[in-house]
């Protein structure tokens, strides 16, 4: 058995953390309902004294209660943790049960997002959650989702669904990640800058925002406000392990107005980065001498990336009677230039697509009704080309018809072809308001993903290996709401889901054949989930939530032997999951208390390879056991935040042999807020990260060859913050 013998994880803070999330969630069920906060500021205090209730449309309703609706919800308390790094997602999906983010420790790789497990097998970017950016898809249709280019700074709240949300979204939803922007300030003019330093990186943004009153009106001729925001973000640095130099820029912005009764937003993203160093991941000797190492093979193959991304997005939406329409256009681009160490990828990504959607609530039937029905449609074209990597050959060396050039890193061509992807996708959505606060509701939607091949490298030796699949599925949803108090409620479910190889997935064949993977199929999900929520005195917040979910040819990665860096995947018979999520929060006049747990049993029941059976074992890359909490504490402008995470062992192969094993790793911020001068804020802060220098794994390479299993969290870090403010 192969594991990492310098893990040393110290649980009693961990089951402390459990019983006392799991008292509070029964003595208080409840959830989601957070507060909404204009910035992440040290100024705020105001912020954390009180609890109020949010509307969420995450659900795509209309702005609903949480209260009123069958699904495990949460929004992130980002007010409750000031000056977040905002450099990964993990910092702003902490304490959300049900959810594990992997940080990498690596600049080439997306953080790994995890709902109920789905997501796990990431071997990059995000796979089995939806994410979107203020309802606009960041996922590709074919489940697929590029995370390194989101404008993190401007982010100022996360819906989370936790569990099976395809009767909704469609294809590879199984939870939800809808990233909420910062409203524009309500000032003529606000500007804000932070500074941020840690770990061998850099990282600037400045922010202007403000709004325009009386620049257009309406049909009544009354004038409206319109708002904008910009944002600069700029990171660069030698990262804090070796061969992990990153360098970024983003713009972000957006534009709102209304128009003759429709509110109309403008938002638009250019990110570029010239140069991200893929350091790999370790053996279990290597994590245990210096978590800084690279994978050396990385270095000699000169591993990286290079990524320019563009997006623009127009969202309308209008009151009509007693609903809501909305609709939304998208289009965007990613060039991708990729050396790994079995060859140098290079993409070039269009992608478009569109939403309507509509809400209505008809009170005057016996029992009132609420209607739902929406269409999405997205397409995906990539231009993808292989070349053999040749950076270890010396200019010296005489050509081969590998490596034709001597001295060009790029080799011979391996691969050239069009891939698309294109998703088709309409639902409908029925709830009856039964008395004593009973809400019942039904959801059905179909979806049908084309992927189709275009082989453009046909030799003598190469056949034409063009070709198309088209996947289709029908996913039912039932759910039923008692809201038994005006900030208490109870819920249950039953939903299908399904998810489909990504185009990635298809092409990558284990025997490195062009063309799409024919037996590859998709992994379809029945799950059950009963849950509750309450808020109680505006002070204290609960949830939990108890689930079953079956999977059917569960998608399972895997390294090709031989072929370094290069995963290919295929499909195990059946699965099954259970769990249980609880989480508490906590708020008074000058501190904050946050914590969740989740427990999470995931088996294989049926699954095959050759002739060994798995049947039995635990998924990999999920632990059983897996907490999370935070601690805020203010007084006189000043703060200090106290963050854990702690986790059980976890396996990093099928078969179980492989173990990375529990940790538990703590954070701490100091922070204080200056008095004003001239109407500027000054907002110093101290971090430190991995407080008592634990050596772990974040992440594991799941089923990984050469016995590199291990993406190495990071050591101790010191980072100091400085936010400026002009309101």
């Amino acid at each position: 058995m192969t594991s990492n013998p310098t893990f040393r994880p110290n649980l009693r803070p961990f089951i402390l953390l459990r019983r006392i999330t799991v008292v509070a969630a029964l003595a208080a069920p409840v959830p989601l309902v957070a507060q909404v906060a204009t910035r992440d500021s040290v100024a705020d205090d105001s912020t954390a004294r009180r609890l109020n209730t949010v509307r969420v449309s995450v659900t795509r309703d209309a702005a609903r209660s949480p209260f009123e609706l069958p699904f495990a919800l949460t929004t992130a308390p980002l007010p409750a943790r000031p000056a977040q790094r905002r450099t990964s997602v993990s910092d702003l999906l902490l304490a959300v049960p049900g959810v594990q983010v992997q940080d990498r420790s690596n600049p080439s790789q997306d953080s790994r997002i995890a709902v109920r497990g789905f997501g796990a097998r990431s071997a990059f970017g995000v796979r089995g959650v939806r994410v979107l950016r203020d309802g606009v898809p960041v996922s590709l249709p074919d489940g697929q989702t590029p995370i390194d280019w989101i404008d993190l700074e401007t982010v100022d709240r996360v819906d989370v669904v936790r569990g099976t949300a395809a009767a909704l979204y469609g294809n590879a939803a199984g939870g939800v990640v809808d990233m909420r922007s910062r409203a524009p300030s309500t000032l003529p003019l606000a500007l804000q800058a932070r500074w941020w330093n840690g770990g061998g990186l850099q990282r600037a943004n400045v922010q202007a925002s403000g709004s325009l009153r009386g620049a257009l009106g309406d049909s009544s001729g009354v004038l409206q406000q319109s708002q904008w925001l910009a944002s600069f973000t700029r990171t660069a640095g030698d990262g804090p392990r070796a061969w992990s130099r990153f360098d970024a820029s983003s713009v972000f912005a957006r534009g709102l107005t209304t128009v003759g009764g429709t509110r109309f937003e403008l938002q638009g993203t250019v990110y570029d980065a010239p140069r991200a160093e893929n350091t790999g991941a370790l053996t279990a000797a290597e994590l245990s001498r210096d978590p800084r190492l690279p994978d050396s093979l990385n270095i000699t193959r000169r591993s990286r990336k290079a990524v320019q991304q563009t997006q623009l997005a127009l969202m309308a939406e209008r009151d009509v009677g007693n609903g809501q329409l909305r609709a939304s256009l998208f289009g965007g681009t990613r060039m991708l230039d990729n050396p790994l160490p079995f060859a140098m990828v290079a993409v070039d990504r269009a992608v478009m697509g569109g939403s309507v959607h509509g809400s209505w609530r008809l009170p005057s039937t016996p029992w009132p009704l609420r209607l739902g029905a929406g269409v999405d449609a997205q397409r995906l074209v990539d231009e993808r080309y292989n070349y053999e990597n040749c950076a270890e050959q010396l200019p010296s060396a005489p050509p081969s018809t590998r490596c034709p050039v001597p001295g060009n890193e790029r080799g011979a061509t391996r691969l050239d072809q069009q891939e698309r992807a294109a998703n088709l996708g309409g639902y409908a959505r029925v709830e009856i308001e039964a008395p004593r606060q009973v809400f019942v509701s039904t959801a059905l939607r179909f979806d049908q993903v084309q992927f189709g091949v275009r082989d453009r490298f046909i030799t003598a030796s190469n056949v034409d290996d063009s070709g198309d699949r088209s996947l289709r599925a029908v996913s039912p949803m039932l759910g039923v709401t008692w809201r038994a108090q005006p900030r208490w409620s109870l819920y249950g479910n039953l939903a299908t889901a399904f998810e489909t190889p990504t185009v990635t997935e298809l092409t990558n064949q284990e025997t490195g054949a062009a063309g799409l993977n024919a037996t590859l199929e998709p992994q379809r999900t029945r799950t059950m989930e009963v849950g509750t929520q309450a808020l109680l005195g505006q002070r204290v917040r609960a949830d939990l939530a108890l689930f079953e979910a079956v999977v059917q040819d569960e998608l399972v990665p895997f390294d090709v032997p031989n072929q370094p860096g290069r995963r290919a995947f295929r499909n195990a018979g059946q699965t099954t999951r259970r769990g249980a999520e609880s989480a508490v929060r906590l708020a008074w006049s000058m501190i904050d208390v946050g914590a969740s747990y989740t427990w999470s049993r995931f088996r294989f029941d049926r699954y095959d390879v050759g002739t060994t059976s798995f049947a039995g074992q635990r998924i990999p890359g999920v632990p059983e056991h897996y907490g999370q909490g935070f601690v805020t504490a203010r007084a006189r402008g000043a703060f200090a935040t106290l963050e854990w995470t702690g986790s059980s062992a976890a396996a990093a192969n099928d078969a179980g042999t492989v173990q990375g094993a529990g940790f538990s790793v703590w954070n701490m911020r100091l922070g204080a807020s200056s008095s004003r001068w001239a109407g500027v804020t000054l907002e110093p802060t101290l971090s430190v990260e991995n407080l008592f220098d634990r050596r772990y794994a974040s992440s594991l390479v799941i089923n990984a060859t050469r016995n590199r299993f291990f993406e190495p969290g990071l050591p101790r870090r010191l980072a100091f913050v400085m936010q400026v403010r002009r309101d």
